[in-house]
């Protein structure tokens, strides 16, 4: 596993609730909207995240029909799920900043 790999993994949760804290979602338009951020993603390792999250009761999946195709699970924040993701966002401002400092001065 390469370091970006490493990174994405401790963040990927958050921002998984982040994006569905603002819409509801089914997986593949999930990881579409990944990498719009640019946070390459399989869709392959988000579906056992969102099995893990929805057994943690923070988000909700509901089987929708689907206009083309076939059936679609979609995914909504749980009460939980927003206590959750505020508290990662709160972390992340925590680490965000420092991290950035250290980054950014230049060796001497």
């Amino acid at each position: 596993m390469n370091e970006r790999s490493q990174l994405l993994k401790g963040i990927l949760e958050g921002c998984i609730l982040a994006i569905i804290s603002r819409e509801t979602v089914y997986g593949y338009e999930l990881a579409v909207k990944l990498q719009q951020q640019g946070i390459d993603v399989k869709e392959g390792s988000i579906y056992p995240l969102l099995l893990r999250l929805q057994k943690e009761k923070l988000i909700h999946g509901e089987i929708k029909k689907s206009d083309s195709g076939p059936n679609r699970k979609y995914y909504t924040l749980t009460s939980a799920g927003k206590v959750s993701l505020d508290a990662f966002r709160q972390n992340w401002n925590a680490l965000k900043h420092p991290v950035d400092q250290l980054l950014d001065k230049e060796e001497p």
